[in-house]
């Protein structure tokens, strides 16, 4: 299926934040770094990435530096997580759960799986890979 043409939407959990994406993201990954369990709360932040010029964001929205290169966003409100977006300007991430479609994307791949929790079984067939993915 392809969503080239098309403008993905969604939001936070309490309707006060939306966004818009146009187009096909760059990729979709689930990460499994420590930053993004702790971001989400949960073992992993499953994301598809687009250009920040392709994204639209309305609403109440704080920024957190979670590292020189990364800032989680989230909706001031709810709390909701929703974007990792990087800080020179080129791309964000957003939570694949937050498009209005959740099942819109699906990952095509994991990384980080080294600092993966232990309890989680990766049976999917996706590649894995230790740190970030060969570009």
């Amino acid at each position: 299926m392809t969503h080239s043409d098309e403008c993905h939407t969604g939001g936070c959990l309490c309707g006060a934040v939306r966004f818009q994406a146009q187009g096909e993201p760059v990729n979709i990954r689930a990460c499994h770094c420590r930053l993004c369990q702790l971001t989400m709360g949960a073992p992993f932040f499953a994301r598809a990435l687009f250009s920040q010029a392709d994204v639209e964001v309305s609403g109440p929205i704080s920024e957190h530096n979670s590292s020189d290169a990364l800032s989680r966003v989230f909706c001031s409100k709810c709390g909701s997580t929703l974007f990792a977006k990087r800080a020179n300007g080129t791309f964000m991430g957003i939570a694949l759960t937050a498009f209005d479609e959740r099942n819109l994307f699906e990952p095509t791949e994991h990384i980080w799986i080294t600092e993966k929790v232990n309890w989680l079984k990766l049976d999917d067939g996706l590649p894995q890979y230790p740190e970030k993915a060969p570009e």
